[in-house]
């Protein structure tokens, strides 16, 4: 039995090192999921697939520092693979507009988070990734590029074209619901 306790013990610290890693980042993670997909249940999946498979690679990540920009890297990818494989089912033009009559009931559809997360939306996905890495996941400039596998300054001036874009979208959606046009 004494032979086998070096192997096991290596295995607990590993086990131990995953558990707080994920443990210290999954609210992030479910985050930055949510705004990848815009549903509750999708992140869930995606969070916990990306969880297996970071698992599975945990003995390639060498160094502990680089964790939370390895996850979201995982994440992100394990969003895009989902889509991937699902089949997104067609709907009627004639549905879609009775939902968006019925919008307005809706409280959480009203007010300055909504049309944020709206205009974030709207956002080419290589801006809007790196700005939820950052506003959500808290990540450096560096993290980010190690994320997204691009140099720091390709990083930086996504983020300034992500806030450029997105005030450019806030602006217009103010001036479609009655912006004043004294504020310009």
């Amino acid at each position: 039995m004494s032979g086998a306790g070096p192997v096991s013990s290596d295995a607990a610290a590993r086990r131990r090192q995953f558990e707080t890693l994920v443990t210290d980042f999954s609210t992030d993670m479910y985050r930055f999921a949510y705004w990848l997909g815009g549903d509750e249940q999708l992140a869930q999946d995606v969070v916990q697939e990306a969880c297996l498979r970071a698992w599975r690679s945990f003995a390639r990540l060498n160094d502990l520092a680089s964790g939370k920009a390895w996850l979201f890297t995982i994440v992100r990818r394990e969003h895009a693979r989902h889509f991937q494989r699902k089949h997104l089912p067609v709907t009627d033009i004639d549905d879609h507009a009775v939902a968006e009559q019925a919008a307005w009931a809706d409280p959480e559809q009203v007010g300055s988070d909504h049309e944020i997360r709206q205009a974030m939306l709207q956002l080419p996905e290589n801006y809007r990734e790196p700005l939820l890495m950052q506003v959500l996941g808290g990540m450096s400039c560096r993290e980010i590029a190690e994320a997204l596998e691009i140099h720091s300054g390709a990083v930086m001036t996504r983020l300034f074209r992500a806030r450029q874009k997105l005030k450019e979208l806030l602006e217009q959606g103010s001036d479609a619901h009655g912006g004043s046009d004294a504020l310009r």
